[in-house]
């Protein structure tokens, strides 16, 4: 029997992680953007997931991979984003980053990053003064990520939102990925100046 060898292409694929602890809906957030990847824009996309055994505070983290090819293997390999809303998530994944990929913490929950460029932002914090709950700062988190990276397109995101989102919360999760939306282009305007 003659084996037929793949060619696997992997520069084809993008890999993010979005990690924290339970609670914080990573699960959530990762099935909202893989549907903006997927359903709303075409391209092929794997999303796993993984909590640890408490309903709440746990380690949680979900995998987004993406491609307009063929994806062989489910699972994030080495990271072009990370998204870390806790110290121990950050301090936990930074590693599988790769050298040029891109590293978003929540600013008011890891205080400790590593020694490598990273994006700060208050998601938690905007949340609680905004928003009036911390229990949207993923989907600001969300937000912000489509905004510096254009990894969907921002009707995509509002699109998976809507599509996604129970129906008692739909308009707080929207004003939310606004917020997100802000915040980031706050940054990169800040980032420009001071270059």
């Amino acid at each position: 029997m003659k084996i037929r060898k793949m060619n696997v292409d992997y520069e084809d694929r993008y890999d993010i992680r979005l990690s924290g602890s339970g609670g914080q809906g990573l699960i959530f957030a990762g099935t909202i953007l893989a549907q903006a990847l997927g359903v709303c824009e075409g391209k092929n996309v794997s999303q796993t997931q993984s909590y640890g055994p408490e309903a709440r505070g746990g380690a949680s983290r979900s995998d987004i991979v993406f491609s307009s090819g063929e994806i062989y293997y489910p699972k994030a390999l080495k990271l072009d984003l990370l998204l870390a809303l806790t110290q121990e998530a950050c301090d936990t994944y930074y590693l599988y980053l790769k050298d040029d990929g891109m590293l978003i913490v929540d600013s008011g929950l890891v205080d400790q990053p590593p020694a490598r460029e990273i994006i700060g932002l208050p998601f938690t914090q905007s949340a609680r003064e905004k928003l009036g709950t911390p229990v949207v700062a993923n989907i600001i988190a969300l937000g912000a990520i489509v905004s510096l990276t254009k990894v969907v397109s921002r009707d995509a995101l509002i699109e998976a939102i809507k599509s996604k989102s129970p129906q008692a919360m739909q308009d707080l999760n929207l004003r939310a990925v606004e917020l997100g939306f802000d915040l980031a282009q706050k940054k990169k305007r800040k980032r420009r100046k001071t270059k």
